[in-house]
């Protein structure tokens, strides 16, 4: 794994075409949807991404950069990946789970890990695998694979705001829940990924 690597070049190349053509894609420049987006009635990140998709029909791409442009002074961006990394690690125990999981990803080759506001992604040429802490100090890992590749795997029931790609989840309770198996599977699923 590449520490401090973002995107895989597949990934820079497809954002720099998004930011490149944003305007030409949703008819207006940046700073119009900033005025646009001081008229919506919601607060919360997600609410305010419901809207733009809703009222104007942006896509989620297009709506995360708008939002960006306008998040809270102080809040870590994009291109603060340890300061999203400490915003949404917090918990001591779901840091440790997330360390256990980089642990495993070290040990796959061309693995690359970047940092969202939500989540942490694990890419290759595409994501296979992400991460994000769940109350209680617990972590769970979404990963690119049919569910019944494995006992310990569940479903994705719940629509998570990473890859629709990944399709099988599992909660890790503790570091010690990310062995064998689990690097099996992400193994597994970085291989298909």
């Amino acid at each position: 794994m590449k520490p401090g690597t973002q995107l895989t070049e597949r990934q820079a190349k497809w954002s720099a075409t998004v930011q490149a053509n944003f305007e030409a894609r949703t008819g207006r420049p940046l700073a119009a949807w900033v005025e646009i987006l001081k008229t919506c009635p919601e607060t919360a990140h997600r609410a305010r991404a419901a809207w733009l998709k809703s009222e104007h029909g942006l896509g989620q791409n297009h709506a995360a950069q708008i939002l960006d442009a306008v998040r809270a002074e102080g809040s870590p961006g994009w291109d603060e990946p340890a300061a999203l990394r400490a915003a949404l690690w917090k918990d001591a125990g779901s840091l440790v789970i997330l360390e256990a999981v980089e642990a495993v990803a070290a040990g796959v080759e061309g693995v690359m890990s970047g940092q969202r506001k939500g989540y942490t992604a694990f890419s290759r040429a595409v994501q296979f695998a992400a991460i994000r802490p769940l109350k209680g100090g617990r972590a769970l890992l979404g990963l690119k694979l049919e569910p019944e590749a494995s006992a310990r795997l569940s479903p994705a029931v719940r629509k998570e705001s990473w890859s629709e790609r990944l399709s099988a989840v599992v909660e890790l309770d503790d570091a010690a829940a990310v062995e064998g198996e689990i690097a099996r599977l992400f193994a597994a699923a970085a291989e298909r990924g």
